[in-house]
This record gives structure tokens, sequence and C-alpha cells, in this order.
């Protein structure tokens, strides 16, 4: 029974794009305007290093420990009107009917109302929803009472592994926060499909699909955003006042990572990963594991 998110089909580039451009000299160009799109395509520079990191990585190792911070941000649950909830469409809600009558519901509202007690036991039961944890470490009756709350509420889990709609302007006020105009978008699979910058306006009025999933980050590398296939989550890495500032005004809810936390943190960080409503109520970071 139906009663989470539909995996998008595929990023705003396709892999068909990805093609090496040559000059009028027959030499590799670095990069070429697409008219109309506004966006500029990269063939050379090596952005294959800003993939999502490696499961098996600390979080606050990847990249080469070249960022002070990781935050977790915890994909918000879609509240939406009775006339769009599982009991009336028993349908996921297009994007559109989400971005337009669709409001962000908190991990720490349904994980108190399901008395899951913390976000790491409701991540478990995400996952567990969606088939993508081993089964030694699902847990399923976590994820029946998940199942059986959001049926009876006009509430929707989050769609796994994109950057998720009711955040799309949260992440893009991190870039206005740093007085960017532009961004890079890094797809998931860097050596297939293409690089593009991006005019942020042209995100902001919906000219352009806002990308799916992979990394956006500004050109100096100073920040990042990066979501997995099969996650419910984002992780924003950056000076940790930079992300500080930005999860406090734009009350983002998550948690810093911790030394040792790698990607499959609900597994051993029952008591660290608590979920926090706002910076002020973060906990401090825990002792090495």
């Amino acid at each position: 029974m139906q009663f989470g998110g539909i995996r998008p089909s595929k990023t705003i580039f396709s892999s068909s794009e990805s093609i090496i451009l040559k000059s009028s000299t027959g030499r590799q160009a670095t990069a070429i305007t697409v008219p109309g799109l506004c966006i500029l395509l990269f063939c050379r520079v090596p952005y294959e290093e800003f993939k999502y990191p490696a499961y098996e990585t600390p979080l606050l190792d990847a990249y080469d420990r070249r960022f002070e911070a990781a935050f977790v941000m915890l994909h918000p649950f879609v509240r939406v009107p009775q006339h769009l909830s599982w009991n009336t469409i028993a349908s996921y809600p297009e994007d559109a009917q989400i971005l337009s009558q669709g409001q962000k519901c908190t991990w720490a509202e349904i994980y108190t109302q399901t008395g899951l007690n913390s976000c790491a036991k409701l991540n478990q039961a995400l996952l567990a929803s969606i088939g993508s944890i081993k089964e030694e470490l699902a847990d399923f009756e976590a994820r029946n009472v998940l199942q059986g709350f959001l049926e009876s509420e006009p509430i929707w889990m989050p769609t796994e592994g994109r950057f998720e709609p009711l955040l799309h302007m949260d992440l893009l006020a991190a870039f206005e926060a740093a007085h960017l105009n532009k961004l890079t978008f890094v797809p998931e699979f860097p050596h297939l499909e293409v690089a593009a910058e991006i005019e942020i306006s042209q995100l902001k009025s919906r000219a352009l699909p806002f990308p799916s999933r992979g990394t956006l980050m500004p050109a100096d590398r100073s920040f990042l955003f990066t979501v997995d296939w099969d996650s419910f989550f984002t992780l924003f890495y950056g000076p940790r006042k930079f992300v500080t500032d930005v999860a406090s005004q734009r009350n983002l809810e998550g948690f810093f990572a911790y030394p040792k936390m790698e990607h499959f943190w609900f597994n051993y960080s029952m008591g660290c990963a608590t979920v926090t409503i706002s910076p002020e109520h973060w906990p401090p970071i825990c002792a090495d594991a």
C-alpha cells in the first residue's frame, strides 16, 4: 500500500547531453552557453569529487575535510488539505500541489504523535517503508506504525532521494545569504551528465526546473548541499557559523553531524541524532564513538 513518495525518474539534464564539446579549433572547450536556458555547461572541471560522500566515510571526513561542519537537514513531511490526503486520493500529490497547498510538518511532530521517540527511529521506519535497508536492520514494527499514522492523517512522507520541494526556497536562501546570484549544479553521476551554472532567479521564479538530486554549491566551493538516492535528508556542508545562521533564519529541522558519524546514522546514533527544531536547541557534538 503506497504511503510514501515516488522516486523522480530523472534529473533536469539527460545523459544524452553528456558530450565532449569542442571549439572551432578542435580543442575541448571548458564551457558553453546553452541558448534559452541561461545555464553554463562545464566539460573539464573535475566535479566528481563533489558527489554525495561514500557511505562508509564519516560525514565530517568527506571532501578531504574541507568543510568545518555538516548539518543533516531533515526533509519535512507534507501536510496537505483533506482532499489531497491518502484517504481521499490514495495517490501521492504532484509537486505543483505540494508547492501550492502543502505545508511543512516536522519530524518532531511525527515521532511524537507516533511514539517512535526519535528521528533516528523515524529514519529507520522511513527506510524500511521503501525497502532500502537490510532486513536485519529494518524496524518493520516502526514502519507499520508510521504507515498507519500517515494513512489516517492528511500528511504524506517526503519523497526519498531528491531535494524536497518544500525546501527549495530554503536552499536558495543560503546562496542569497552569501550574496550570490548563481549556483553550480553537480549531477548525481557527473561522469555521465554535465554540471551546470544556474541563475538563482531562474530557479526562484521556476523558469527552470529545480534539480532533482545531486549537489548544489557556489563557484568558490565554500559550502554545498547534497542528497543521496534513498535518503530523507540533505547534507548541508560549510563553515559552522554560516550553516548555523542559515538554519536559524530558515528554521531548518535537523542536527549537526558528530565525529565518526556515517550515512546510516540511525544505526548507532540513537542517543545523538536527536532532532532539534532550531539551533539554540541543538545538543553538543557527541564524543567519538
